[in-house]
């Protein structure tokens, strides 16, 4: 069974309360172009597709101007560097002496009890409102993509102090587009890690092999077949023992600091805890000798880590799943993530040079590579704030940031994709777990609170009163090519909206919802009556109830799933 008769049968045919019929599987066909750069016409599917892997839900007019210009204009823009974002501010807590509401919080010191829970909450809640505002301002660019891939890749989870986690996501984001090893050994000595994987608890008197385990099997180079007993082909079980051992002797310090003088969390090396013996690894790293090298020891070991080019083929897996595909054949292997790797290891492990390969080739771009991929919860909340520009009222900041919580928080916690919280060491099952992968996103459980997250943004939208987030959809028509022709209307509608054109079949049913029963002339009239008559709001309540039932059916399609 090919990619989209596997969604189309997972999904079924249901648009809300209506049928809306779906086109006709195409015979399976495997992708079996490589990473040779791609010389097709860059149009506005391609441009949206481009786009929707490596941002949270692109605009009408990012897209266009994506097309205007060019592919190689679009992935720069894409992969440049940008300046890290000003931190979180204290939105509401008054009783903070360090931080007046209105200014940055991260990075300050706590207060004893019983403040110190109070601070904690308030700047946890603070946290997430400012992550979800980065995500909705992200624009076109893929730091934010690879943030939240890092995210998934180093995971920490239930760190309870909001300094550690905003030092953990800013490092995340300050290093996405930076080089894969040193960004292995800045998370080994991370104080969330540290925290998270026991490395605080590893000494030389008791060594702990948590982090040793996972920096090899889900950082770094991965197990690759079971060879032998303890044995797993890329490393064996000796190489944990020893490498746990290399890694004693780091402490977190700064956990709800209450000290002036420690201006942020930070890893410390605390000498008498290392295990100054040598370490010897096994022939799977050419029985290396590793001698007391003190607070260094950990960068020499990542270093013989990375000498090893799976470790290469390993990141580059991962990067495919995480914007290609789930499925990696022999064929895939060798056609895109061998050449993908030899591009990141030819680079010293920089990893621009080879998302750029991935991302203009002939395989990303490839018919069968677009629209397969179910959008993780991240992706489909965001396709719906950001594809629609809706806009939140900023003018009293404790509104704001409870309006980014309220719009967000609550759906991802019900979709099973909660930032800064993980379900294990792994990451999300998704990008995982066989044989589901993407799949195990759409539940008995999650399925409903996507369909209801977007009928409510269609509807009264979230929050209270004039504080309040929802599609604008008078807006959103205005910004189409010529909205007055049901057909090109819902024709642009589609391009923005699914990944793949749809079938003659479903634009007649759409229509039939916006004009049931009426000539094409008719939203011809009435769309232009409300352009001229732009104050009068029982035309404007007429037009937008025609366009919230429009797209509250193009919004509960499958292809509205898929990316």
């Amino acid at each position: 069974m090919d990619r989209r008769t596997t969604l189309s049968k997972m999904f079924g045919q249901h648009v809300s309360d209506k049928k809306v019929a779906t086109a006709p599987a195409p015979a399976a066909t495997a992708v079996l172009s490589g990473l040779a750069p791609y010389m097709g016409a860059f149009e506005f599917e391609q441009a949206a597709h481009l786009l929707r892997r490596t941002t949270f839900g692109p605009t009408y007019q990012q897209i266009k101007d994506a097309v205007n210009d060019g592919l190689d204009a679009t992935l720069q823009k894409l992969l440049e560097d940008r300046p890290l974002p000003d931190g979180p501010l204290n939105h509401r807590y008054e009783n903070d002496p360090e931080v007046p509401i209105g200014e940055i919080w991260a990075n300050k010191i706590y207060q004893p009890q019983p403040l110190r829970n109070e601070i904690r909450n308030y700047r946890r809640q603070s946290l997430n409102a400012w992550n979800v505002e980065l995500l909705r301002k992200s624009g076109v660019s893929i730091i934010e993509k690879m943030t939240l891939f890092w995210h998934n890749h180093y995971v920490t989870a239930n760190i309870n102090d909001p300094n550690y986690t905003y030092n953990y996501i800013t490092t995340l984001r300050e290093n996405a587009l930076g080089n894969v090893r040193e960004l292995a050994k800045i998370m080994t000595v991370n104080p969330s890690m540290l925290r998270y994987l026991n490395g605080r608890e590893n000494s030389r008197v008791a060594p702990n092999e948590n982090y040793a385990r996972e920096l090899l099997e889900l950082f770094t180079i991965g197990k690759g077949p079971v060879a032998g007993p303890g044995d797993y082909t890329n490393y064996t079980e000796d190489d944990v023992v020893a490498m746990a051992k290399v890694l004693t002797g780091w402490r977190d310090v700064g956990y709800f600091n209450m000290n002036p003088d420690i201006p942020m969390p930070f890893g410390r090396y605390v000498n008498n805890r290392h295990d100054t013996g040598d370490k010897t690894l096994s022939y799977r790293f050419d029985n290396q000798v590793i001698p007391n090298m003190g607070a260094d020891e950990y960068k020499h070991l990542i270093d013989i880590i990375f000498s090893k080019d799976e470790c290469a083929r390993f990141i580059c897996r991962k990067l495919y799943r995480w914007f290609v595909y789930y499925v990696i054949t022999d064929e895939i292997e060798q056609d895109v993530i061998e050449p993908m790797a030899q591009v990141m290891i030819a680079n010293d492990y920089e990893i621009k040079p080879a998302l750029d390969a991935l991302l203009r080739s002939e395989h990303f771009f490839d018919m069968l590579s677009i629209g397969p991929m179910i959008k993780n919860p991240i992706d489909f909340v965001f396709s719906v704030l950001n594809i629609f520009e809706v806009e939140y009222n900023d003018a009293n900041l404790e509104a704001y940031y409870r309006l980014q919580l309220r719009t967000v928080g609550q759906p991802l916690e019900q979709m099973q994709m909660v930032p800064f919280n993980p379900p294990s060491v792994a990451g999300w099952k998704a990008y995982y777990q066989e044989p589901g992968f993407y799949r195990v996103w759409i539940s008995s459980a999650t399925l409903p609170p996507r369909m209801n997250f977007s009928n409510q943004m269609l509807g009264e939208g979230v929050g209270q009163g004039a504080n309040r987030a929802a599609i604008d959809v008078l807006k959103f028509t205005a910004s189409i090519d010529d909205p007055f022709d049901p057909n090109h209307l819902i024709d642009e509608f589609a391009k923005i909206l699914y990944p793949q054109p749809i079938p003659q079949g479903q634009k007649d049913l759409l229509k039939s919802i916006l004009l049931p029963g009426l000539p094409d002339f008719e939203w011809t009239v009435e769309y232009g009556d409300y352009v001229n008559n732009p104050d009068d709001e029982e035309i404007a309540a007429s037009v937008a109830d025609k366009l919230k039932n429009l797209l509250t059916a193009m919004l509960s399609m499958p292809e509205f799933y898929l990316s």
